[in-house]
């Protein structure tokens, strides 16, 4: 679970924005909203499919551009 500290200095805004800060990183919205129906075996194997082919098909593109500057 996310936690901050907050200086006696500092407004609600700004402890508001850090905790978001941390809710984000941790990645806990976007684990509660997969998390809100179930999912099959053939559909969770589909999205790591899916999400492998993006990093692989980002990982070509860095290298290239990388190999570009050469």
């Amino acid at each position: 679970m996310p936690g901050i500290k907050v200086h006696p200095n500092d407004s609600f805004d700004e402890a508001y924005r850090k905790f978001k800060k941390q809710v984000d990183r941790n990645l806990i919205v976007t684990e509660t909203r997969a998390r809100r129906f179930f999912e099959p075996m053939t559909e969770i194997r589909k999205k790591q499919k899916i999400s492998a082919r993006k990093k692989m098909l980002k990982r070509l593109y860095m290298l290239r551009r990388y190999e570009s500057r050469l």
